[in-house]
């Protein structure tokens, strides 16, 4: 075989002297030519993209626009648009061009450190820095055009690309040859057939993307949810319209910073909206097209990664160039220490400060938008998840929501679901972590050799530890999620039913047992926080164990340590101690997000209503039959375990193939036989428990279908047996959504005789109503939610004993004005137990035991069916039986001409009704100025009062636990100074005098560091946890102790945001702020100390540069601390609706509201993701300009190290000075973050705090006026000069009444009277202005 010609095998730039194909060849095939051809190529394309982008400046770019603000329910992408194909060449153009961009970065460092000092150093790196250029603004091209809709990715680019796979192609040809002949080039031949490898990908979107690579913001999610015929534009937020400048250095949110620093205060007006592709129902529509539609045992987790993986690609990217940048600094450790000692040009001092310089800026650039990447990821990952979470809210089956119930889907709603968000960006840690380690390690051989494996000990010896650990900590993770379940249920059933146990004084019973629950939970998260615990301590004492063998193994075979290497292995086990003290809890997150990733897996694939239990035809003209049941059977509950229903299921349903695990209960109906014609008034009748409700309920589509048809013609309302009310005013809860017809509407008042209630309402039909109704009477709330199904003007009505509630007076004025009067062409069917009525009805339906056994007329039925003779002598004997009025009242008011007496054969039981000297009942008054009942939620604004974090720092222990922490972390913080100084001096003379003495010393103070470590972290763990239980329990027995008038105006969602989320931070998170924020600023201080120390005239750059940061500080915090507070408030409303639509989802569902609903609900979490979203990007616009700042600092420092004159320069303390001042940076960002961090979480206890001193009753006893022993002796009540203040209507009444012992007392007052007043007022529910209650 002839040898190889000289130029292929080495690296000579010489041409050969020959012929022109050896000329050709040499140019082609030679390592040296090669080079610069590929650069030649890469810098054209630089060339060529300033170019455009310089014209595109000049011409004034494009046009931009966006979806509207409101969109469509479960938009679907244009037939046109292949998403999956989209996302792939997205995906593998920038993960491509990012990852050569990475390795040609990591290349360079590796080649500036580790080639000698020859011309072919030069010209690699100079290859390398433009490879990384050409290939950064390549990536930087393909995610520009992620908003050009369908456009082709630019000419020039794709040039590009097929030019670097040919210049791949080369480099690989010439390898072979050389591996053919055994003289390959280590390591530059294997690495030409992994960029051959690489550039593979880049050619096909090169040649399969000329038609359009995207279609899409990223990766197949979409853009445009908007109605093409309908087009309305909307302006571009700060987000998209930012520039690649403000983009990349986050300049896009300056006007919002300075907008909150200038004001001190943001209201929610004040913060743009977020991008159309960022808005839940955009993230929803991705999650739900990507649902599997084969069985999946984790069908949301399959769902998430296929909706998500381009973005989990980019963050994974955005890491790598983060963890090569990383390598940067500490590599240089030795070269400096070398360039003092030695001596060297200025040109090599320069250029190790440049390449310090851009490593650590490209670090900070990455950094930042990968955890801003993560954290937008993050945030559409909880939009999709809280989206769906609404919706099969809104169509559970009974078995399941009686399975789930409300407190538990809060609890996935404002837990789980943001678990699995911080999860899915926080998981890259897994494998970052490991890598970080792995490379830091493989790093420090080249400088320590084979004792750098006696890490392999530590880190197997933690990992076994940390296994077994998160092993018991998982199964303490589920008893705790558990708990914490069932404490959030009982709260939620205590909220909804308040004013039951405040009649019955039930609040230490129902208190009692929230108490043991809150108990139960806290033990289960003091396990689960002392095991975080020993993680930490085993994780941050690890490296210094790994410096103790390293340098001892080192030592003992004989090698010499000298400060370089020293204190460049310092640097590399300092940039250990971040992953391996994050590690545990990364994977304490990742096991919390398992959990609620089965949680939520098994919510969304359960049991749904079954839709085509019912079935809605179209009307003809030959039709005359509205409702239409065939062979009905029906039943609650019952559930076939993978039956499909017709070939129709839902997304999130039985198609997954998961059984139900809901009960199974026996049919309800048989044998159900119905026809209500059209316009026909139709009742059911039938005793108690027959069956009636349940009838409505399967012709509503509410029940399980066994077998049988349902039919309906025609739009459907309802009006339930239990009334379900709004949150908001009369008139909105009558309209529903329906625009204002005024005549219409006055039609609708005076048929549900409304207009007397509204005349006594200060605000007439804009008063607001409290939560569920509850500031309206029984018969107010039916009347009203009546008032709504008709205004709806539907088909078909079906109404559920709408008498039940309201006198017989009102009630004969209802049947005539509405049932034959407003609704006499509708289609009623009307279930009651007024016999009365009955005579007028068209059809009668008599059930029994969930039988319909007969139908007919009143006159036919009284004849043929004794079961229903049976209920009409019932009725009428009740009515006329002697002394059914015995014990009635005769009733009295001075305001109202009735006066009704109905027995005198006791005495009578008077009102008396005197406001200023007897002269009028009612006395409106125009105290208040507004109609709302519900005020908007309470939030402070400016900084966070320092009584706030007094209160929690000194909550358990008072300031003897500040000065404990202070002075452990100060010992841990100067152990950790005097091991660094012990090595320092050790090794300023270049070797070590005594090993023995020299290790003895050192782990003397390794240990006392560790041990206080240890003594900081459970001191802070249990300060923490008692001051959370402590505001708990202050939090709750105010809630317990408030007035019936605080649970009428609060929403309960704002209650029980606070009893979850807020606890949850208080609980988890702020157990460890404090100390953290105590170690971490001794440690900046610290750390600038040493770092100024070599070069002391640093300070007089330094200091400007701490004002600035403090300058940034103030600015940041300002934004952050209102963002933070707003995202609170607007997290309470999603709430609240939630709750609202699940005790209503049966009526939203009969009326067709879904859709609306579900606009509501998108509103809501939209306004809080653009909280979310704009206090993420105002984190990392804070962070990247701290992290620069401290780069300044590192970068001035080292600049004077090399220019300053030796007698300026402490030499021996110049390793030591750059390993610190290397962290430095990312040290003095995380103590301001967590600063930041603290002041956010400290709105948590700002916000149970103001639930902790609220408005409270009297005491539950008063020891003066205990009653005796055997009270009570008569059973009388007296009621003296009692008088209510009714904030709601602007009226005030006095009353005075004694009542004698008697077996039974009627009150009978006029309608709008206060009847429940006067019975509340013995149990202290009612408002008393004055007077006292009492019996005996």
């Amino acid at each position: 075989m002839a040898p190889l010609p000289r130029w292929l095998a080495t690296t000579v730039c010489s041409p050969p002297v020959g012929s022109f194909t050896d000329q050709l060849a040499f140019l082609f095939l030679s390592p040296c030519p090669q080079r610069a051809v590929l650069g030649a190529v890469d810098l054209a394309f630089v060339v060529a993209s300033l170019a455009i982008v310089a014209r595109r400046l000049r011409g004034g770019g494009g046009d931009t626009g966006d979806a509207p603000e409101r969109e469509a329910l479960l938009p679907k992408p244009s037939p046109s648009v292949r998403p999956f194909r989209a996302a792939v060449l997205y995906a593998l153009a920038l993960g491509a061009s990012a990852v050569f961009s990475a390795a040609s970065a990591v290349l360079l460092a590796l080649a500036l450190f580790l080639l000698p000092n020859t011309p072919w150093r030069v010209g690699e790196s100079a290859l390398l820095f433009v490879h990384f250029v050409a290939h950064a603004v390549a990536a930087c091209t393909v995610a520009s055009e992620r908003g050009a809709a369908a456009a082709a990715l630019p000419l020039h680019l794709r040039v590009f690309w097929l030019a670097t796979a040919l210049g791949g192609a080369l480099f690989s040809c010439s390898a072979a040859v050389r591996w053919a002949y055994g003289s390959l080039l280590v390591p530059d031949d294997p690495l030409a057939f992994v960029g051959l490898a690489l550039s593979l990908p880049l050619v096909y979107v090169a040649i399969t993307s000329s038609s359009g690579l995207v279609a899409d913001t990223c990766a197949g999610e979409p853009t445009e949810y908007t109605n093409a015929a309908v087009p309305v534009p909307a302006p571009a937020t700060p987000f998209d319209a930012a520039s690649w400048f403000s983009f990349t250095t986050f300049s896009w949110i300056n006007p919002l910073v300075s907008k909150g620093y200038a004001s001190d205060s943001l209201a929610a007006d004040d913060v743009p909206t977020v991008s159309p592709g960022h808005r839940a129902e955009a993230s929803y529509a991705l999650f739900e097209s990507n649902w599997p539609t084969q069985g999946s045992r984790h069908p949301v987790g399959v769902a998430l990664w296929l909706s998500f993986w381009p973005r989990v690609l980019l963050t994974a990217t955005l890491g790598l160039v983060r963890l090569a940048a990383m390598y940067v600094g500490p590599s240089l450790v030795n070269q400096f220490v070398e360039f003092i000692r030695n001596g060297g040009t200025t040109w090599e001092g320069l250029r190790l400060v440049v390449i310090l310089l851009v490593g650590k800026a490209v670090q900070t650039l990455a950094s930042h938008h990968y955890t801003f990447q993560g954290q937008l990821m993050g945030m559409r990952i909880r939009g999709a998840l809280l989206t769906a979470l609404y919706r099969k809210s809104l169509r559970l089956s009974t078995g399941a929501r009686r399975a789930h119930g409300s407190g538990a889907i809060v609890n996935y709603m404002q837990v789980d679901a943001g678990t699995v968000s911080y999860a899915m960006h926080g998981f890259h840690a897994l494998w970052l972590m490991p890598l970080q380690i792995v490379v830091a390690l493989a790093l420090l051989y080249a400088y320590l050799g084979p004792a750098v494996l006696m890490t392999l000990a530590v880190i197997t010896a933690v990992t076994v530890i940390t296994a077994f650990a998160n092993k018991l900590n998982l199964a303490y993770e589920l008893k705790f999620l558990g708990v914490r379940d069932s404490r959030i249920k009982a709260i939620t059933e205590m909220l909804n039913h308040m004013r039951v146990i405040k009649l019955q004084a039930w609040e230490e019973k129902f208190g009692g047992k929230v108490r043991d629950l809150r108990q139960t939970e806290l033990g289960w998260l003091t396990k689960i926080v002392l095991f975080d615990c020993a993680n930490t301590v085993v994780f941050s004492s690890g490296p210094l164990a790994m410096t103790v063998l390293v340098f001892g193994t080192y030592l003992a075979a004989g090698g010499e340590l000298d400060a370089g290497k020293v204190f460049t292995a310092i640097a590399f086990f300092r940039m250990l101690e971040g992953p391996m003290y994050n590690f545990p809890q990364t994977i304490v997150n990742c096991m919390q997000a398992f959990v609620s990733l089965g949680r939520l897996d098994k919510f969304l694939s359960d049991g749904e209503i079954d839709r085509t239990a019912m079935q809605r035809v179209e009307s003809s003209a030959g039709d005359s039959v509205a409702i239409k049941v065939q062979g009905g059977v029906f039943a609650w509950d019952v559930q076939v375990a993978g039956k499909e229903k017709d070939g129709q299921h839902d997304h999130h349903g039985a198609e997954n193939g998961r059984e139900e695990e809901g009960p199974e209960m026996g049919t309800v109906l048989k044998r159900i036989e119905v026809e209500v014609r059209r316009g026909e008034l139709a009742a059911v009748v039938g005793t108690v428990g027959s069956g009636k409700s349940s009838l409505l309920s399967c012709i509503m589509g509410e029940m399980h279908k066994v077998s049988g048809n349902v039919s309906i013609c025609g739009s459907t309302g309802c009006v339930a047996q239990t009334a379900w009310i709004q949150n908001g005013t009369i008139q909105e809860n009558i309209l529903f959504g329906q625009p204002m017809h005024t005549e219409r509407y006055m039609e609708v008042i005076r048929a549900c005789c409304l207009e007397k209630d509204l005349e006594m309402m200060e605000f007439r039909d804009k008063t607001e109503i409290g939560e569920r109704g509850i500031n309206l009477s029984g018969g107010q709330k039916q009347r009203i939610q009546l008032a709504r199904a008709i205004y709806q003007d539907c088909d078909i009505y079906l109404l559920d004993d709408i008498f039940s509630a309201v006198d017989a007076h009102t009630g004969s004025a209802i049947f005539k004005e509405c049932l034959k009067g407003i609704l006499k062409n509708k289609t009623v069917l009307l279930v009651t137990h007024q016999v009365d009525f009955l005579k007028n009805v068209d059809t009668i339906f008599v059930m029994k035991d969930g039988v319909v056994i007969q139908s007919g007329s009143y006159s036919q039925l009284l004849k043929s069916c004794s079961d229903f003779s049976v209920l009409v002598d019932a009725h009428q004997s009740s009515m006329g039986v002697p002394g059914a009025g015995e014990q009635a009242v005769h009733v009295q008011n001075t305001g109202h001409s009735q006066a009704t007496t109905v027995s005198e054969k006791t005495p009578p039981v008077k009102f008396k009704s005197r406001e200023n000297g007897g002269t009028s009942d009612v006395a409106p008054t125009k105290e208040a100025g507004s109609s709302k009942l519900i005020q908007e939620e309470e939030k402070e604004s400016g900084r966070v009062s320092w009584r706030v974090y007094k209160l929690y720092i000194t909550q358990a222990w008072g300031w003897w636990g500040v000065v404990v922490i202070l002075a452990v972390s100060l010992l841990s913080e100067g152990c950790s100074m005097a091991s660094n100084y012990w090595l320092s001096y050790e090794t300023s003379e270049g070797t070590i005098f005594s090993t023995s003495a020299f290790l003895g010393v050192y782990v003397s103070i390794v240990s006392a560091s560790i041990v206080c470590e240890v003594i900081s972290t459970l001191f802070v763990t249990f300060v923490g946890l008692k001051s959370a239980q402590a505001f708990f329990n202050k939090m709750f027995d105010s809630i317990l102790r408030a007035p019936m008038s605080f649970f009428d105006t609060t929403p309960s969602g704002r209650i029980l945001s606070r009893a979850s989320s807020d606890q949850m931070k208080i609980d988890t998170t702020l157990v460890f702020y404090v100390g953290y924020a105590m170690s971490m600023c001794i440690s900046v201080v610290s750390n600038i100390a040493i770092t100024c120390q070599v070069a002391w005239p640093s300070i007089i750059a330094v200091l400007p540069l701490l004002l600035l940061n403090i300058w940034y500080r103030n600015r940041y915090i300002a934004t952050s601390r209102e963002l933070t507070r707003l995202q609170g408030v607007t997290r309470a409303p999603v709430i609240d609706h939630f709750s609202e639509t699940f005790l209503g989802a049966p009526t939203v569902r009969c009326f067709g509201k879904e859709d609306e609903f579900y606009q509501i609900n998108l509103d809501r979490i939209n306004s809080n993701l653009r909280m979310s979203f704009h206090n993420y990007a105002s984190n990392e616009w804070f962070g990247f300009r701290l992290e620069l700042i401290g780069t300044l600092i590192l970068s001035i420092t080292a600049f004077l190290m090399i220019s300053l004159p030796s007698n300026f320069i402490k030499k021996e303390f110049v390793g030591m000075s750059l390993s610190y001042g290397l962290s430095l940076n990312s040290l003095v960002y995380y103590t301001i973050s967590i600063s930041c961090m603290l002041e956010n979480g400290m709105i948590s206890v700002e916000r149970v705090n103001q639930y902790s001193a609220l408005p409270s009753e009297a005491p539950w006893e008063v020891a003066d006026c205990l009653p005796s022993p055997n009270w009570p002796s008569r059973g009388d009540i007296d009621i003296k000069d009692l008088k209510f203040e009714i904030s709601r209507d602007g009226m005030r009444r006095r009353l005075s009444s004694s009542s004698p012992r008697v077996p039974l007392v009627h009150t009978c007052l006029d309608r709008g009277l206060p009847n429940r007043l006067w019975l509340r007022s013995p149990c202290r529910t009612a408002p008393h202005k004055r007077g006292e209650t009492g019996g005996t």
